[in-house]
Parts: C-alpha cells; sequence; structure tokens
C-alpha cells in the first residue's frame, strides 16, 4: 500500500480538479447620487467610483487615480479629473466627485479607470465605465463619448421601470461587437442572498449585431459590463495580458 505521504500529490490534483472553478465578477462602479434632477430645488449631483463586487456587498479593491473623468453634454467633452477625491470605502481606496447641473441637458458622465492587476488571473482589468443623469432634457442620452470598449444604450437609461427591459449595443473601437460575453449585476442593499453561485451575475451574450437584451426585476442600481480579452502596455512598456470591459450603469424604480 502507498503510504499517505506518497498519495497526497493525488489527492491534492484529484481534488482541485473537482472543485468547481468560481471566479468573482468585478464591477467599476459610477453611481450618482441621482439619475434625474428634479426642475426645483438642488442641482448638485454627487457621483461615487468604487471597484467591487456590487451583488455580494464587496469586497471593494483599491483603485489607482483614474486615467480619465468627464462628462459629455451638448456634444462637448469636460475634464472632471480635477474634481475627484479620494475616499474610503470598506477601508480601500475610491473616489468621490461633486458636480453642480446648471442647464437642461443629458449628462453622460465616463470614467477610465487605473489598471488593476488581479493576481489570480494573472491579468490587468480595464472596465471603462458610464452614467447618465438628465435634467428636464430627454435626449443626448445615446451620444457616444468614443471609449475603447463601450456599452451604447438603445433603450434610455433613465426613468426605468422595475422589469422594463433594457437593450444596449456592445462596442469596441467603434465597431460593433457580435457574441460577446455581457456580465450584469445589482447593487445589493443587503437584502437579497443569492441561492446559488450563479444567480450572483447574470451573463447573456449579444447577438450578431452586438445587441442585448436583459429584464431587470429588482429596483436599484443595475450594471451591464461587456467584456472581450485584449492587451495593455505594462509598466516596463511591454504588451500585458488584459480584461477590457464597457460598463454602464442604470437604475430601476418599483412603480407604485
Amino acid at each position: 500500500m502507498l503510504a499517505l505521504s506518497r498519495l497526497a500529490p493525488f489527492i491534492f490534483i484529484a481534488t482541485t480538479l473537482a472543485a468547481p472553478s468560481i471566479v468573482q465578477a468585478h464591477f467599476q462602479t459610477l453611481l450618482p447620487s441621482t439619475d434625474i434632477v428634479p426642475d426645483q430645488g438642488d442641482h448638485r449631483v454627487k457621483l461615487t467610483a468604487a471597484f467591487t463586487h456590487p451583488m455580494e456587498g464587496g469586497p471593494v479593491m483599491d483603485m489607482g487615480q483614474p486615467v480619465q473623468f468627464g462628462v459629455l453634454v451638448d456634444g462637448e467633452k469636460i475634464d472632471l479629473s480635477a474634481s475627484l477625491v479620494p475616499v474610503k470605502s470598506d477601508g480601500k481606496k475610491a473616489f468621490e466627485a461633486p458636480y453642480l447641473i446648471k442647464k437642461p441637458g443629458d449628462y453622460v458622465f465616463y470614467l477610465e479607470p487605473a489598471p488593476y492587476w488581479e493576481f489570480t488571473e494573472q491579468l490587468f482589468l480595464v472596465h471603462y465605465t458610464k452614467v447618465v443623469v438628465d435634467f428636464g432634457a430627454g435626449a443626448g442620452w445615446d451620444h457616444r463619448v468614443g471609449l475603447p470598449m463601450d456599452l451604447e444604450p438603445l433603450t434610455r437609461p433613465y426613468g426605468l421601470w422595475t422589469g422594463n427591459i433594457f437593450r444596449g449595443l456592445a462596442r469596441q473601437d467603434g465597431q460593433p461587437l457580435p457574441f460577446a460575453r455581457v456580465e450584469i449585476a445589482w447593487v445589493n442593499d443587503g437584502s437579497i442572498k443569492a441561492p446559488a453561485d450563479p444567480f450572483i451575475t447574470q451573463e447573456v451574450k449579444t447577438d450578431g449585431s452586438g445587441v442585448f437584451a436583459y429584464a431587470m426585476p429588482k429596483a436599484g442600481w443595475w450594471g451591464f459590463n461587456v467584456l472581450v480579452d485584449g492587451q495593455i502596455k505594462g509598466s516596463d512598456g511591454q504588451p500585458a495580458d488584459a480584461e477590457l470591459g464597457g460598463t454602464l450603469w442604470v437604475k430601476t424604480v418599483d412603480m407604485k
């Protein structure tokens, strides 16, 4: 009979192969204090950016200084990088930014985060992220920022009831992305516990034209993130493997 010490490596290998591979879905958040600014009252919006697992309530990962942060309104891109303020979220570095809305319009806020090194996957994560805030306009929500990875809304991304179907067009370098994976997550307020791991991150694929659709079953913030494998320039100047994502956030409200 083989000694247990001699069997140990084989037991370890068999256990490793038998164990399911569970990889948490990372989401770059960019959430405004409101997605619809009222005509009367406060026209200030606070945006919060964190890198986390929203459905699971964390953990939060440290963010580096974003590469770019701005807003597109009336066809003009405005650099808001100087307004970013570092904050702590569950002890990790995140960012906030105030913004005063002065005129009617649809404000497309966008963020390019610093590349995040994911040790377990041995690659960088770069998720280009957008959210739209409306102030008495109802038009301009589909204007494109020109990010390398992008989710173009085909459904107006605000004023959404719970249960509405959201449709979007995934693009890479401006071109539609056919048959691409789109991960979907809800920002959990602590009221829901997933009955099994597959419920944590929903997943759909784009069709041959790069279009996807999803019906959002609960009120709150929903993130849609189209993902592709790619490369970025590493700190040594050489190409490095990366997961590139285009993320869009929308909010649903219960009909009462």
